[in-house]
């Protein structure tokens, strides 16, 4: 009986520190955080959607469209025409819109697709290929020459 309450004590002590240990966030999760944050600030507007049909994102499952990374810029002032267009050897396929877009070229990592309409200019990426956020400057001011043409 005198060991029984040293291990009850050891037990908890472990189910404490664990629960602390899995608290922890990781390393990913803190750089996709602070890129999301960095995005915010420069007005780019960071948000997960689900992976339209048309941006041939792989499904996450069979049966389950994969979630992806939209980054868009507003203006406010424009009256921007639609337009989709799929990222596939570094150029611009349009999918649908004007195809004075298609095989513009387009310098950034990890792209799958962008979209246009009404006032709003958005890109579909897989952040993974960027976690130290390197590209958003360049990303924006892509998405700006975009709503210029």
């Amino acid at each position: 009986m005198e060991h029984a309450g040293i291990w009850v004590a050891g037990i908890i002590i472990v189910f404490v520190l664990g629960s602390i240990f899995g608290l922890r966030v990781s390393p990913r999760e803190k750089a996709l955080g602070l890129m999301r944050e960095k995005a915010r600030k420069m007005a780019l507007h960071p948000r997960l959607v689900v992976a339209p049909d048309w941006t041939h994102v792989p499904m996450a499952t069979s049966d389950r469209a994969s979630m992806v990374a939209y980054y868009s810029v507003l203006i406010s002032d424009a009256r921007l025409p639609l337009m989709r267009a799929r990222v596939e050897d570094q150029v611009l396929k349009v999918v649908q819109g004007d195809a004075k877009f298609n095989d513009l070229p387009i310098a950034l990592k990890g792209i799958y697709a962008i979209d246009m309409q009404a006032n709003c200019v958005g890109i579909y990426w897989d952040e993974e290929t960027d976690l130290r956020a390197t590209q958003l400057d360049d990303m924006k001011a892509y998405l700006l020459s975009l709503a210029e043409i």
